[in-house]
């Protein structure tokens, strides 16, 4: 009697293990349907470097820099690509061996093939220490005009902890060069990839650095002539005056690598 009392007792325990195995289970798979649910496990959605999301694509963004050639960007006033800019590692480089005066032999200022007024600008860009290089817009390609900046108002590219630009209020990395000082300072430091976003809309220009909107400003008004007429440019007539225009790298004869260069015009 004992012994079958044993056996009885013995098999009911096996079952309420097996019916709590069950169980534990069938939470772990709700639980998982659940996540599915929600998306499941943390899934990495952000694109490769130099490629479009599905979204980005319907939202109208456009490449103009895909991370294997130099397709679509030309030396300023010059039918070259430049050779001391080179595709590295999935990002446009400038590759400053030789100096000629302040710039690259080989290099030079490049311009993206199409103009643009309105539009959404984003990219990410790196220095080596104490380099210096800038984003210039609203370019206007014509050989009476020797520079990009001869036109084109510029977001500073710069190490500001080396660099002795950096000691020039105007002249640090996010600033409207020479006309407005960023704020905050978000600059990364050397080496490291700084995320920029550059938006104009109707006369209307910010600049973001590493998410945080650091300038914002009324282009052409009387303000905007005002700021110009104290700055470096007041000589330069068409500075600050052209409403459609290329977009222009800086060889300033230091390393500089851009990526995930993109555009979308509002």
């Amino acid at each position: 009697m004992r012994s079958m009392l044993a056996v009885i007792l013995l098999a009911a325990g096996l079952t309420g293990c097996a019916d709590n195995a069950n169980k534990a289970d069938q939470l772990k798979t709700d639980s998982t349907k659940k996540d599915s649910s929600m998306g499941g496990p943390a899934i990495d959605v952000t694109p490769a470097n130099n490629e479009l999301t599905g979204q980005e694509k319907e939202e109208g963004w456009q490449l103009l820099f895909d991370g294997k050639t130099k397709n679509g960007w030309h030396v300023y006033n010059n039918k070259s690509d430049g050779s001391a800019w080179t595709v590295a590692d999935g990002a446009l480089h400038l590759d400053p061996k030789t100096k000629k005066d302040w710039q690259t032999v080989g290099g030079g200022d490049i311009v993206s093939a199409e103009e643009y007024d309105n539009f959404d600008l984003k990219l990410e860009w790196k220095l080596d220490s104490a380099g210096n290089s800038g984003i210039i817009l609203f370019v206007k390609e014509d050989p009476k005009f020797e520079h990009t900046w001869h036109t084109g108002p510029e977001m500073q590219v710069l190490d500001n902890a080396a660099h002795p630009d950096s000691k020039i209020i105007k002249h640090r990395a996010g600033d409207l060069y020479d006309l407005i000082t960023s704020s905050p300072e978000m600059v990364k430091p050397a080496g490291e990839w700084n995320q920029v976003e550059i938006i104009s809309k109707n006369a209307k220009l910010e600049f973001f650095l590493n998410g945080t909107k650091v300038v914002s400003t009324t282009m052409w008004d009387d303000n905007w002539k005002k700021m110009i007429a104290g700055s470096k440019f007041k000589d330069m007539p068409a500075f600050g005056t052209i409403k459609k225009g290329r977009i222009g790298l800086q060889d300033h004869g230091d390393p500089v690598w851009y990526r995930n260069i993109k555009i979308r015009k509002l």
